[in-house]
């Protein structure tokens, strides 16, 4: 894309933020600079702007503007700013040396160019503009990626995002040569671009650039196992290359079961993880010439929550990624026989408000094995994902509600543990089967069982 610098001035002079700053009075200067002018540059509208000061007081000035304050970030490698207001942020630093050295030690060449808001005038020493005119991704030098080795990632994050883009081979090689400096960076910094990787347009080329670059291997080293394992026993159907390549149909198939970007960025996660326990479950029956991995679903979910609360994942995501690795084969095990609508309903009722996720997770795993290419199997697990997203939609009219809690086993002389989990549990199954519909009951049911434990335990005494 190439456009007249004039058009690209009324793209940024036209934002309403550069309006308002524009008519300010600054003792110094004011720059916009970084990924907003390269979104103007694409006919993006930003919602994040960069800002750099000749003078620390004109701060003032932009709070007063927008009458809210100013708040210093904690974790950009150079003191940084932060005023936001509505939908609107804006990052504002100030200048030590010249602007041109500030601009050198930015991230990348295409972030790396100043918009002079005073004098209406580009400034653009490392040529970013011609990167973005010709969808390069490019560094201003090793350094950059020295002084911030998240750079590494976040060269990722854009290679995902940015449609026609390429990384050029310098930061590659980089990438591959400092890989392991990722390792000093906060993990939560690292969540966050890979949160934007797996919610991008294309995260299937970035984790396969990750791959190429070893860069996956150094945040998500379990990875590792699951790919030495499809070497060593020269897998046709790979489990880590099956686990990348379902991300092709991640966006693809997101539209059918309407998930909002955090209900999506779980569901990467739980692809990304779901089949990390087969590492370590592989089996192989001589007899019947078949692999096995039994109960490799455990061993995945165990894996999973140590690598997410390595990245500083919140309990609430790694409950809802774990959950989603823990069903992950069932609506395959329904698909392979007749299913009745009650397993389909006993489904839903598990899954609740995971059951879209669910089935998202299964057509993403299912056409990473199959390539892409549809067969009667593939037919099945489709149909099913249909029923049950049908199921679905009637459980949403009417949820199943709950006959009874644990308060109401404690009232009949249940001491609280695990006792109370389990009864409410079968109780759930039970509603879930139709055998029970009722307070009355379950409460019947809970007290037969106090009835009968009581007795077995009597008995063991005598």
């Amino acid at each position: 894309m190439d456009i007249p610098l004039d058009t690209l001035k009324e793209r940024i002079k036209g934002q309403r933020v550069i309006k308002e700053l524009q008519g300010g009075h600054f003792s110094g200067d004011v720059y916009l600079v970084g990924g907003a002018i390269r979104e103007l540059y694409l006919n993006n509208t930003p919602n994040d702007y960069d800002l750099v000061l000749s003078e620390q007081k004109d701060l003032s000035i932009i709070e007063n503007f927008f009458s809210t304050g100013a708040f210093i970030l904690g974790k950009k490698p150079i003191q940084t700013y932060r005023l936001t207001k509505k939908d609107i942020s804006l990052d504002i630093t100030f200048l030590n040396t010249t602007l041109e050295e500030d601009l050198r030690r930015r991230d990348f060449t295409m972030n790396a160019i100043a918009f002079d808001l005073k004098n209406d005038a580009f400034i653009d020493p490392l040529c970013g503009l011609d990167d973005i005119k010709n969808g390069l991704i490019r560094y201003p030098g090793k350094e950059t990626i020295k002084d911030d080795p998240l750079r590494m990632l976040k060269a990722i994050r854009h290679f995902s995002f940015l449609e026609g883009f390429g990384i050029h081979h310098e930061v590659i090689d980089t990438i591959k040569e400092l890989k392991h400096l990722i390792k000093e960076t906060a993990p939560e910094r690292i969540k966050y671009e890979m949160d934007q990787i797996v919610v991008s347009p294309n995260p299937h080329a970035g984790l396969k650039m990750m791959e190429h670059t070893a860069l996956l291997f150094e945040i998500f080293p379990e990875l590792q196992s699951l790919r030495e394992l499809d070497i060593e026993k020269e897998f046709v159907l790979e489990t880590y290359g099956h686990t990348v390549d379902g991300f092709m149909y991640l966006n693809k198939y997101k539209g059918a079961y309407r998930l909002d970007v955090k209900s999506l960025k779980n569901v990467g996660y739980a692809l990304l993880f779901h089949d990390l326990g087969k590492a370590f479950t592989f089996s192989y029956d001589e007899h019947k010439n078949v692999v096995h991995f039994f109960y490799h679903e455990r061993f995945s979910r165990e894996i999973a929550s140590y690598i997410m609360e390595r990245l500083r994942f919140s309990s609430h995501e790694i409950r809802t990624v774990n959950t989603l690795i823990d069903n992950h084969m069932r609506i395959f095990l329904i698909s392979n026989k007749e299913s009745t609508e009650k397993a389909i309903r006993r489904l839903v009722y598990r899954m609740g408000e995971l059951t879209p996720s669910l089935a998202l997770l299964t057509i993403c795993d299912m056409y990473g094995s199959s390539g892409g290419q549809d067969n009667p199997s593939t037919k099945r697990v489709h149909e099913k994902c249909n029923e049950l997203l049908h199921a679905y939609a009637e459980w949403k009219k009417k949820p199943l509600p709950k006959l009874i809690n644990g308060h109401d086993l404690i009232a009949l002389g249940f001491q609280e543990g695990p006792q109370i989990g389990k009864i409410l549990n079968d109780i759930r199954e039970k509603q879930i089967a139709g055998e029970m519909s009722e307070k009355e009951e379950a409460l019947h049911y809970a007290r037969n069982f106090l009835i009968q434990n009581s007795t077995i335990k009597t008995q063991h005494c005598l």
